[in-house]
């Protein structure tokens, strides 16, 4: 997911997809723990993703106590 695209959501649609893709990254990781994953780079993406999001969120939570 790219940066742009984060920033277009709103506060509430950037909770969900961290839930969802939190619940996918560990799934993931089971999956490739008991045997590996065609992609594994897919790990990778999922936990960039969820730390993009996290940041904006961040973000967005100090700008809301400076304004």
């Amino acid at each position: 997911m790219k940066q742009s695209i984060v920033n277009d959501l709103t506060t509430e649609e950037i909770l969900e997809k961290v839930k969802e893709e939190r619940t996918s990254y560990v799934k993931m990781k089971m999956a490739h723990s008991v045997s590996p994953l065609d992609n594994p780079l897919k790990l990778k993406a999922s936990r960039r993703a969820i730390a993009r999001m996290e940041t904006e969120l961040k973000k967005r939570s100090t700008q809301v106590k400076t304004v």
